[in-house]
């Protein structure tokens, strides 16, 4: 059985990809199916290649029990397209981004990360980076009943995994 893969992108990959790819790779490791789904984040805009998570992200997110320690930004590459499944998108935005570099054969999901969300009131995931730090509680509550709804997408959709 080959690897599901989900890609997290936001714009500068450090407050809302790094916290979707935290809490989706808890709750995959929680439910055991680490060598069934691969998760990673990336950002379309270049000012934090290679640092850590925004220290305010990775506060509220320790709190719930996430570590980001060991991520580090990353811009989104062409060859992502290859190796994605699943290119889940923050906001509209980044979205357009991704379609403008998605190539004409791509066969994955592009797309929303709050379309697989239960709650109707937000659309997209809010960039908490200028915001007050209640903001970025916000986004972990949002990426955390999205990542919920994700898993279980993936789970009714791909046949690989139903029997798990």
């Amino acid at each position: 059985m080959s690897k599901i893969s989900v890609l997290f992108v936001c714009l500068g990959n450090i407050c809302r990809s790094p916290t979707a790819h935290a809490v989706f790779q808890s709750m995959v490791d929680s439910e055991g199916l680490s060598q069934q789904i691969a998760v990673d984040s990336a950002g379309t805009g270049d000012w934090h290649l290679g640092h850590a998570p925004d220290q305010r992200t990775c506060a509220v997110a320790s709190e719930r029990g996430y570590d980001m320690s060991e991520l580090r930004s990353r811009l989104v590459e062409a060859e992502d397209f290859n190796r994605f499944d699943y290119i889940i998108a923050m906001d509209n935005e980044n979205l357009s981004n991704l379609h403008a570099m998605r190539p004409g054969d791509y066969e994955g999901q592009l797309g929303l990360f709050l379309d697989y969300s239960q709650q109707s009131e937000q659309t997209e995931v809010p960039d908490p980076y200028y915001g007050g730090d209640n903001g970025f509680a916000m986004v972990l509550d949002l990426v955390e009943e999205a990542s919920a709804g994700l898993l279980a997408h993936i789970r009714l959709t791909s046949s690989e995994m139903q029997s798990l």
